[in-house]
């Protein structure tokens, strides 16, 4: 019986192991500096606040075994209160940890900084002063990822590639609504933003082949808003761009407007040149024709407004109404009958605004009376109560 017992003590001791094995661990094995850097900071933040946890664990054990009922050794003294040399070690360890932990923060927060250039390739190579970095743009569109390469005019969908052990300066925004630009094994997260351009500074050392991808929920296809990122030596890298530019199409700002519509599961799409000034466009929410520009409305508000001339810059001010004319899908209709965003005024509004006067009682019982004639079909679904659903 006793084996038997062992056995599946054995069993459940290799449960968690097994668990684990099906987990990706590329945070704690990454390719690239900064992830390496933000690695050894998990891990010595765990390691100080583990000196804490573990003693304070195992002593809870302890006393209450020491301590207990049927113990003849303890000693029993109902009248202590203090210990000088006790809360001696009970604050100081404590507070040291803390004092540790705060400056590692500090220091860490200033030197993984990711608008901060890099200093070094690794740990143990410094970054030399004349290397120039590569810069890659990226926009998070619904839902996939543009990036433009604009010192060799190219731009990709869902797919990058950067060379080994060379400085990688990255430029990020989004069209539409904000997500997050991850690729594990390179650096942390960084937010992409509508309207806004975010930086990250990272290096990849290893050749592979990598995933990126978003995040923060942003939709309906949020889950398939992936990319490969590849880490190639410089000659695999240039070989890279050569297949772009010869596979490739043109990327304008009629392509852009196409792609980008909402799509899920988007394929890898090349795009051998790039309209000028395209991503500034994007950033600034300014490529359909007659837009303004973002920096525009900055430059107008920072000398005091357009004054009464405003008003004509409305339609150049409307920015994502791509779907202003749609019925989002599951919409209904309101409880007045009017479709949605109906220039109609609603039950019981008149055409001033103001509400209409009717008697409450009225009112309570119109809400929930049967159809007239003519006018078949279920109740408005803000209508539909728990009562409805009974037989």
């Amino acid at each position: 019986m006793s084996n038997k017992f062992k056995s599946a003590a054995g069993v459940f001791a290799l449960l968690p192991l097994l668990a684990l094995s099906g987990c990706n661990m590329v945070v704690m094995s990454p390719s690239g500096d900064i992830a390496v850097q933000q690695r050894d900071l998990i891990l010595v933040s765990t390691f100080l606040m583990l000196l804490i946890i573990v003693p304070v664990i195992c002593l809870t054990f302890f006393f209450a075994w020491r301590y207990r009922h049927s113990s003849e050794n303890a000693t029993y003294d109902p009248e202590w209160h203090h210990s000088t040399g006790l809360e001696v070690v009970i604050w100081s360890a404590p507070l040291a940890i803390i004092i540790a932990l705060g400056a590692i923060t500090w220091i860490s927060t200033h030197k993984l900084d990711p608008y901060r250039p890099l200093d070094r390739i690794d740990a143990e190579r410094a970054l030399p002063a004349e290397t120039k970095p590569l810069v890659v743009e990226v926009v998070a569109l619904d839902w996939k990822w543009l990036f433009f390469y604009p010192d060799y005019g190219i731009a990709t969908v869902n797919e990058m590639a950067a060379p080994v052990d060379v400085p990688i300066q990255f430029k990020i925004t989004a069209s539409s609504v904000m997500n997050a630009f991850y690729v594990p094994a390179l650096a942390g997260m960084i937010y992409a933003m509508p309207g806004m351009q975010t930086q990250l500074h990272a290096v990849i050392n290893k050749e592979g082949d990598f995933e990126g991808l978003s995040a923060n929920y942003s939709g309906d296809g949020f889950s398939h808003m992936r990319f490969r990122f590849h880490g190639l030596q410089q000659a695999g890298f240039d070989e890279w761009v050569a297949r772009v530019k010869a596979q490739g199409t043109a990327l304008n700002r009629d392509t852009y407007l196409k792609l980008e519509k909402p799509s899920i599961k988007e394929p890898v799409r090349y795009f051998a040149t790039t309209e000028d000034g395209l991503f500034q466009a994007i950033l600034n929410m300014c490529v359909r024709p007659g837009q303004m520009c973002m920096n525009e409305m900055m430059h107008v508000d920072m000398m005091g407004g357009a004054g009464v001339e405003s008003h004509e810059n409305r339609e150049r001010l409307e920015y994502d109404n791509r779907h202003a004319n749609d019925e989002a899908p599951g919409a209904t209709h309101p409880a007045t009958g009017n479709a949605p965003r109906s220039e109609e005024p609603a039950e019981g509004v008149d055409d001033s605004g103001a509400p209409a006067t009717h008697d409450m009682n009225h009112d309570m019982h119109q809400g929930h009376s049967m159809p007239e004639d003519g006018q078949d079909g279920p109740a408005p679904a803000q209508l539909n109560t728990n009562d409805s659903a009974q037989p």
